[in-house]
């Protein structure tokens, strides 16, 4: 189990603007309604629901729109959605995981394949990229909620594969079958996780030029900035200095 290795994946690039924190908040909110509709509307029983609602809290979503959401389920309001997995390759030839849900499927991918071509990428099929990919649990805590080797101690315990801490915190990787399992028995001992989440962590990246990253990162403002977008995933590393311009 390594405790060394640096996840620095793209995914919930979030504006710091209210309107982009507005838009996040619904983000979160169809996630919760969505889960809470597909099984039972208590947390404790829906590993789903009680994951976005952890994800939700870790945002500061208010305690208002989370239980607004749920009973937005509970009284079968609203847009059914489905579910979309859309992959792609952006500038540079970098592999995209876009995922979505959505109440109109031809809005989501006319919108999307458009954002990929306008970049000079290119939007492909289902499993075109994916396979460059792993799909995993991370559990993430602030560095304070425990030393480095206690975190690593209790990870090894839950059955966790890996670990990376350092002065940002820990990060806690799990399989997707025994995430829930991690989740739970960190949480046991460390208390609520700052954030906590299925993601698809990129086998190797690649690194682009500043000029190409500057590109992707336009991509992935687009695709965040989608109502129907939810998360979105790329394999690409760039310099530091275009990483702090770009807010990343």
């Amino acid at each position: 189990m390594a405790g060394h290795s640096q996840f620095k994946n793209i995914m919930h690039r979030k504006g710091k603007q209210d309107a982009m924190r507005s838009k996040m908040f619904g983000k979160l909110a169809r996630e919760i309604t969505v889960a809470a509709k597909l099984g039972t509307p208590d947390p404790a029983m829906n590993p789903r629901l009680r994951l976005a609602i952890t994800v939700a809290r870790g945002e500061n979503m208010p305690k208002d729109n989370i239980e607004r959401a749920i009973k937005k389920a509970l009284g079968n309001e609203g847009e059914n959605y489905d579910e979309i997995r859309y992959e792609g390759y952006g500038p540079g030839g970098v592999a995209v995981i876009v995922e979505a849900l959505t109440d109109n499927r031809n809005r989501a991918a006319s919108d999307i394949r458009s954002y990929f071509t306008k970049s000079g990428g290119n939007l492909g099929e289902t499993g075109s990229v994916s396979f460059m990919f792993d799909r995993l649990g991370v559990i993430e805590y602030d560095a304070k909620a425990a030393s480095d080797d206690a975190m690593l101690e209790a990870a090894i315990d839950a059955g966790a594969d890996d670990v990376a801490s350092s002065g940002d915190g820990h990060e806690v990787f799990a399989s997707q079958d025994s995430f829930r399992e991690v989740a739970k028995g960190l949480e046991a001992k460390f208390g609520e996780p700052r954030k906590a989440a299925l993601v698809w962590k990129p086998q190797n990246t690649i690194a682009v030029d500043d000029e190409t990253g500057e590109k992707l990162f336009k991509l992935l403002d687009l695709l965040n900035e989608h109502d129907d977008v939810q998360n979105v995933y790329a394999n690409f590393e760039v310099s530091d200095a275009l990483a702090a311009k770009m807010g990343a």
